[in-house]
């Protein structure tokens, strides 16, 4: 007998669907394949109905939910293999939100120039992700990825700030899982030169080089000027990459948001 079969046969059925409802959607399909028993439960509505409310709290469901039951998904309450429907709905919805999230990646890909980008472009991302309504666990499980260009990974984590208004405890834990808080940028910002005695002076450069955590926890200014861009006494900003130097910092901002 297989470890999956001696758990499915020691565990009553409400307990085993606790179980399986209280995972995430990754977990879910790995347990799904495990054996006939856990596919079944695993792939029931009511687990799937739970985990498009959590991925996507601002949408309609009770709208959206009776649309596709009644036209597509007549549920027979005999069969739980045909409980297919919110697990439909969100395999659906995923792959729109895969296809949008990739044209902004390709669209922020073209714009690094030089490992650099240009604040017009890095806003008309952000412009992009806002139109196409990114929610949280979006943006986590598209943008917020180690294996993405630290300036994506700024770009979703100012989209999650500004527009989506998500508390900063909640940013840092979603860095710190994906093991990107030390990432750091580089911020440059020129600024017009202010008028002495009837002349003008020079042009100011100001930089900055933060860590995503920091950014998040503490540092308004550098975030300010990224949202405000190129505008009154701004002309220019750019933004780059910074190798990091350190691998302490995801532990230490981590445990300053805490407090």
């Amino acid at each position: 007998m297989s470890p999956s079969q001696s758990i499915q046969n020691s565990l009553p059925h409400d307990i085993s669907l606790k179980i399986v409802s209280s995972l995430q959607v990754f977990d879910v399909c790995s347990l799904g394949s495990c054996s006939r028993f856990w596919r079944e439960l695993c792939g029931s509505d009511c687990v799937w109905e739970s985990l498009c409310k959590d991925r996507w709290p601002a949408l309609d469901f009770n709208k959206d939910s009776s649309s596709f039951r009644d036209q597509n998904f007549q549920l027979d309450q005999g069969n739980v293999s045909n409980l297919k429907g919110w697990r439909e709905f969100y395999i659906k919805k995923h792959n729109e939100i895969a296809e949008k999230a990739a044209l902004v990646m390709n669209f922020g890909e073209h714009a690094l120039a030089f490992e650099s980008i240009e604040v017009g472009r890095y806003l008309k991302a952000i412009e992009f992700m806002k139109s196409m309504q990114f929610g949280f666990k979006d943006v986590q499980m598209f943008f917020l990825k180690p294996k993405r260009n630290v300036l994506l990974n700024l770009v979703g984590l100012h989209y999650c700030i500004i527009w989506l208004d998500v508390p900063s405890k909640y940013v840092v834990e979603a860095l710190c899982s994906n093991e990107i808080t030390g990432r750091q940028v580089c911020v440059q910002w020129w600024k017009l030169g202010r008028w002495y005695r009837g002349f003008r002076l020079r042009d100011e450069l100001c930089s900055r080089s933060v860590s995503l955590g920091d950014l998040v926890a503490s540092n308004e200014e550098v975030l300010g000027v990224l949202h405000r861009g190129a505008s009154h006494e701004v002309l220019r900003v750019q933004i780059s990459a910074v190798k990091p130097t350190s691998t302490s910092w995801s532990h230490r901002v981590a445990q300053n948001v805490n407090e």
